[in-house]
């Protein structure tokens, strides 16, 4: 039996969020840790402002570039521009960068310091999200100014017919005067023209980039066969010229998508599964026990230029048996967000122990960059010693907030795929896995955000224990 199921568009921004545009990201450069944060400018040409913060004060140059993610340009940077210390915290450094072109680029961050020189670089998705109109006051301004000059330019060409051959003291002759009408008229339609041709220029320019501005991935989702869910990319490949639904896709955590499907409007219960190729554009997944309901489904992606993607669609379920989870599939429960404790710091998990933020007794604020730290505690209370890589990373976090207008999936380095940290050598799955293999992971993980928009918002920690993948449910008000 068939059932086809209700899908919608979702318009937000996509980069592997929904509403969350920042780019945030924790390395090392060389013998020092930073914290980058790049927010990118919502119209390219445009300014994208970075902040860096440095774990220790023995920094004394920060300075910041910004090159294409691959190809020539990336091994040929221009001049560095010089980042600028904040006089109240020395260990902060602001600047802005331009972002010519749309498509992958990357910021890469030079340090010297007490321990010499260190290096990172950030991948950054440079896209237009938008088009702008001129200011209304100074529209105005450049109109009255515009009158002036064509006015200006008809009287000084009406002026040099009618009186540039004349004796000082001399009257025009009428037969002068009327060739200097005749001109004057000729010039002011050929000046009305050239405004005209260059209305209809810059119309056209308009008219080219709103192509290239970003439409975010659309997602259709439909259940056949009883239980395999059916996903489906479509989208206008009109934006950045070249994009097309076929554009090849990289697995990103060995996984071509990451589908995480919440309960609405409760956002009590979560999924994370990976659906499988199924043709072209097309995804199956078969979905575990699900109870009835409505659902949100988001589906990230990574395009083989490195671009993150987040398509998202409603769907309505009807209960499903479903299967046992497996591999990497995970699944969480809590109450519902309507009932959400805003001071709780400790979720039980459910293979025994609990999860503890430890936030700091200050408000959370929006458009500021935190660093979320969760402890993982056995049942007697103390830190879990049986912890493991999950998908190669020490944990994953999703933060949703309560409209699900805003949805970022973050790992312990940032916002930014691992597949295009890849792209650019600074970061070794490779390494990290071996790593694990030979020594104990910390019972603590950390995770570096910033809630773009005030709210109410719910966070889920999912993390590995014993060969068991658990999730803590947290909730958070933003002011």
């Amino acid at each position: 039996m068939r059932t086809l199921l209700l899908s919608c568009l979702f318009a937000g921004l996509a980069c592997a969020h929904v509403g969350s545009p920042d780019v945030f990201f924790e390395g090392d450069a060389g013998p020092y840790r930073l914290l980058v944060t790049v927010r990118p400018p919502a119209v390219i040409p445009g300014v994208a402002e970075i902040e860096v913060r440095g774990a220790s004060p023995d920094i004394r140059e920060v300075h910041i570039v910004p090159l294409p993610l691959r190809g020539p340009g990336a091994r040929f940077a221009p001049t560095p521009d010089l980042a600028q210390r904040a006089k109240d915290d020395p260990q902060f450094y602001t600047g802005s960068l331009w972002m010519m072109a749309s498509g992958s680029w990357q910021v890469r961050v030079s340090v010297d310091g007490v321990q010499g020189k260190g290096e990172l670089s950030v991948p950054v998705p440079a896209l237009a999200s938008r088009t702008t109109t001129m200011q209304r006051g100074l529209g105005a301004l450049l109109f009255a100014l515009m009158l002036v000059l064509v006015v200006g330019l008809v009287s000084i060409v009406g002026a040099s017919v009618r009186e540039a051959q004349l004796e000082p003291g001399a009257t025009p002759a009428p037969a002068r005067r009327k060739r200097a009408g005749i001109v004057m008229a000729a010039t002011g339609v050929a000046v009305v023209g050239c405004l005209w041709l260059g209305n209809k220029c810059w119309n056209a320019e308009a008219a080219d980039y709103r192509q290239i501005v970003y439409r975010p991935v659309e997602l259709a989702a439909s259940l056949e066969s009883g239980n395999k869910l059916m996903l489906r990319l479509t989208q206008d490949p009109g934006w950045m010229g070249f994009r097309t639904v076929n554009e090849g896709l990289i697995p990103d955590h060995g996984h071509i998508v990451h589908l995480f499907v919440l309960s609405s409007p409760g956002m009590d219960r979560l999924w994370h599964l990976h659906p499988e190729q199924a043709g072209s554009n097309a995804f199956a997944a078969d979905l575990p026990a699900i109870p009835a309901g409505k659902y949100q489904l988001f589906a990230d992606i990574v395009r083989s230029n490195g671009i993150p993607e987040t398509g998202v669609t409603q769907i309505e379920l009807p209960e499903i048996a479903g299967h046992a989870l497996t591999s990497d599939d995970s699944s969480a429960s809590a109450a519902a967000i309507a009932q959400a404790d805003f001071a709780r710091t400790t979720s039980p998990l459910p293979g025994g122990g609990q999860m503890l933020w430890e936030r700091d007794a200050a408000p959370l604020k929006s458009k500021r960059v935190y660093s979320f730290r969760f402890r993982v505690e056995d049942s007697a209370g103390k830190p879990a010693q049986n912890m493991e890589l999950y998908m190669g990373m020490p944990g994953h976090a999703v933060f949703v907030r309560q409209d699900m207008q805003v949805f970022a999936h973050v790992h312990p380095a940032g916002s930014v795929p691992m597949a295009a940290l890849d792209m650019i050598k600074v970061h070794d799955m490779a390494a990290m896995a071996h790593a694990a293999a030979t020594a104990a992971l910390p019972a603590e993980v950390s995770f570096p955000y910033g809630f773009p928009q005030p709210g109410s918002y719910r966070i889920f920690i999912q993390v590995k224990r014993a060969g068991q993948v658990e999730t803590g449910v947290f909730d958070a008000r933003v002011e």
